[in-house]
């Protein structure tokens, strides 16, 4: 994990001569010593995407005394260039600790993934809160020290409920959500409060295979390859931008339990690789799509 203070700039706009060197230009007038930069061009949609690292730290280009302008300007500063290319832009810095919050329902295989990693400090996340709408997993929540919410939800509660977690992630300070295997649907409301900042993950058999036993199904079917997706939520069920993506081949000898462990498997490494890109800023959605740098 780094341990050098760097920004980090996501942009989207139209494709057109000049932003390279606009951008790059910006971070060298202020003493910027970039990292890392990635760029795309779709030339379909005419649109130009980019990801631009740069060092904070005075030790940057020999220790000249690091990037010449404090945090709370840089923004307001590149707002000038950002305005004369038609830029939509985000602003990040590599240090700060984003606060995540898990739900989850009865399955634990995807939560006891995420635990293990942050607690073994791989994610530069603080884990304060644990949501679920069943009490099965609280003995977990207690063993890692995070609080656990039991909030039961039914269709006549869940606008209340929804309004009672909203309330409960603000007093938190939440900044992402992630749905570990967490069996509620979220309303267009409770979206629209965490907008590209909840992130699920599910089977890849949608929409052939639907129901509370997928796998059942596919296996009658003889299905050759099993999936993960983890996508933002959207108030569109499961048609937010895709993340992360992963397949495995199966054969005519995997019962259904084969297919569920192996499924299962690819859940938790597909989680897991979505909430890593998003914790690291390397997450860019351009209309219901997303661009994930390197």
């Amino acid at each position: 994990m780094k341990n050098e203070a760097s920004a980090i700039l996501l942009i989207s706009c139209p494709d057109q001569q000049g932003i390279v060197c606009a951008v790059t230009d910006f971070l060298m007038r202020h003493n910027g010593n970039i990292i890392d930069l990635e760029q795309h061009t779709d030339t379909k949609e005419g649109a130009f995407f980019m990801r631009v690292e740069w060092e904070l730290d005075p030790k940057a280009s020999g220790g000249a005394g690091g990037f010449a302008l404090p945090r709370d300007q840089i923004s307001s500063m590149f707002r000038l260039i950002a305005e004369c290319h038609q830029m939509e832009y985000e602003l990040h810095f590599s240090e700060t600790r984003q606060r995540m919050a898990l739900f989850v329902s009865k399955s634990s295989h995807c939560i006891h993934d995420l635990l293990a990693r942050w607690h073994s400090g791989e994610w530069n996340t603080s884990i304060p809160l644990i949501v679920s709408n069943h009490p099965d997993l609280e003995p977990l929540a207690k063993m890692y020290g995070i609080d656990f919410e039991w909030i039961e939800i039914t269709q006549e509660t869940k606008a209340e409920q929804e309004a009672k977690i909203i309330q409960l992630l603000k007093e938190y300070n939440i900044d992402l959500l992630v749905l570990a295997r967490y069996m509620q649907i979220l309303s267009d409301d409770f979206c629209t409060h965490f907008p590209n900042r909840i992130i699920n993950i599910h089977h890849s058999f949608l929409p052939a295979f639907v129901g509370a036993k997928p796998y059942h199904s596919a296996h009658q079917r003889g299905v050759k390859i099993v999936g993960a997706t983890s996508h933002y939520v959207t108030g569109d069920l499961d048609e937010g931008p895709i993340i992360e993506q992963e397949v495995m081949r199966v054969s005519h000898k995997d019962s259904v339990e084969s297919l569920i462990r192996k499924g299962r498997d690819l859940e938790k490494m597909v989680l897991a690789r979505a909430v890593w890109a998003h914790l690291q800023n390397k997450v860019l959605v351009y209309k219901n799509r997303t661009i994930i740098f390197n």
